[in-house]
């Protein structure tokens, strides 16, 4: 399944949820009119699906390799495009204070 039949995959099975339902369509639309999608816009589209419960859903009315058919292309995608985000610390650390570099520990 591609990213194209997963969204719609997703908004039928979402009908039930218009939020999930619109950005899915949105999304659809896009990928059919062979627009680029925004990782944001699918991003959100699987963080409502996740929070009106359709994942859940899905996961319960299909099997695990359908489930998976449904959503891998989507966060496939999402996973490609979004950016990964520093996980360096903003301020720098005293190795005194920090137990892994310290010079004597624990400190007096």
């Amino acid at each position: 399944m591609d990213i194209k039949d997963a969204t719609l995959m997703m908004m039928s099975e979402s009908a039930d949820h218009p939020a999930v339902a619109s950005l899915a369509q949105s999304v659809y639309e896009r990928l059919v009119n062979g627009d680029s999608v925004d990782y944001r816009l699918l991003d959100e589209l699987i963080g409502e699906a996740s929070g009106k419960g359709v994942l859940r859903t899905l996961h319960a009315k299909y099997s695990p390799t359908a489930y998976e058919a449904i959503i891998m292309p989507i966060l496939a995608e999402l996973g490609r495009q979004k950016p990964v985000r520093s996980r360096s610390h903003s301020q720098p650390v005293d190795p005194e204070t920090d137990p892994l570099r310290a010079s004597i520990w624990p400190p007096r």
